[in-house]
């Protein structure tokens, strides 16, 4: 049996010392075992709605917080201005239809990605946009693994299921570059997932982002070396002669 876990959700509430906030909850909020099931689908809907009107736009991950008498919306883009509109008319437009699909009042906020190229979901749908375009998988899988790298990723790892290439048969094709190491919960691995719908079939793109140390990137002091999110080693001791 194959032992598979997201690393994402591997890695929620972990490295909470010394004000080091790793990864969150992607929604957060309490409900009873009754309100519970509505609540959950609600959810689906928003982030379905905001990926399918706005999916050019690089969203990434959508954070739902609830109070008792608002939903609290933030979405993460690569592309800000193209969700904000022109004097914030595109974001007015979004919240009304947020507030029609749900009957709730709607508080949108929007924060935007510091890095789109080491992202490992935006990557995934851009792998997927290149697919559908019918480009080579295997060009495509190189050219994001080179393009990840040189944007100052430690590690990047990509896979790809299905009828590649329109063969008859389905299969899965990987490769990898760098550093991932998915048992270490200090580091930071990202993880994304997106379809490429092609003529041939669906191919599912699965993605995987080494960032960093958790203590580097929030600027942590443990005595480990800022490139490398390693211990350092002992210098060499010189040989007897």
């Amino acid at each position: 049996m194959g032992q598979k876990v997201r690393p994402t959700g591997f890695r929620v509430g972990i490295m909470f010392a010394e004000s080091v906030r790793a990864e969150d909850w992607r929604s957060r909020w309490y409900a009873s075992k009754h309100e519970f099931p509505g609540l959950l689908v609600e959810d689906f809907k928003i982030r379905a709605f905001v990926k399918k009107k706005y999916g050019f736009a690089g969203i990434p991950k959508v954070e739902i917080e609830r109070t008792r008498d608002a939903v609290k919306v933030i979405l993460h883009t690569a592309r800000p201005g193209v969700i904000i509109g022109r004097k914030g008319a595109e974001v007015e437009k979004l919240q009304e239809e947020l507030q029609v699909l749900t009957g709730r009042r709607i508080e949108l906020k929007i924060e935007e990605v510091a890095r789109p190229e080491i992202d490992a979901q935006l990557i995934s749908e851009d792998i997927a946009e290149q697919l559908q375009k019918r480009s080579s998988f295997r060009r495509t899988i190189k050219r994001a693994l080179e393009q990840t790298m040189d944007a100052g990723a430690y590690g990047v790892k990509v896979q790809l299921s299905g009828r590649l290439g329109g063969a008859e048969m389905s299969r899965t094709e990987g490769a990898a570059k760098g550093s991932i190491p998915l048992s270490t919960l200090r580091a930071k691995v990202d993880y994304g997932f997106s379809e490429a719908k092609t003529p041939q079939g669906h191919i599912g793109i699965k993605v995987w982002v080494n960032q960093g140390d958790y203590l580097k990137l929030e600027g942590g002091t443990d005595g480990h070396d800022a490139q490398a999110g390693q211990v350092p080693k002992k210098p060499k001791r010189p040989r007897k002669r």
